[in-house]
């Protein structure tokens, strides 16, 4: 894309267009939804959260407690929305306890 000298773009569109090129945004997304899974979650959860997995729309979480993830299992969509609106985009569209 040719851009001419004067020119003005705003941050935001600068540094959207270098994580486009140079691929990082899915690493972005991984460290959100990880923030995002502790905040919804709590503390108490997250005592149990083993490894959050965020693979294109399915996150996978990695729980050490088969009880918690019995308790969890029961509210998977209320889960992705709370995510999805703690992040502001829809970025999870299914919950894999495992």
């Amino acid at each position: 894309m040719s851009r001419r000298e004067n020119e003005t773009f705003s941050i935001k569109d600068i540094i959207q267009d270098l994580l486009k090129k140079n691929r990082l945004q899915n690493g972005i997304d991984q460290l959100a939804v990880k923030e995002a899974w502790k905040t919804v979650m709590g503390k108490g959860v997250m005592s149990y959260t083993d490894t959050i997995v965020l693979r294109k729309d399915l996150l996978i979480v990695k729980l050490t407690s088969s009880t918690l993830r019995e308790e969890l299992s029961y509210g998977n969509e209320k889960i992705i929305q709370m995510i999805n609106d703690h992040l502001g985009k829809e970025l999870v569209n299914s919950l894999k306890l495992v």
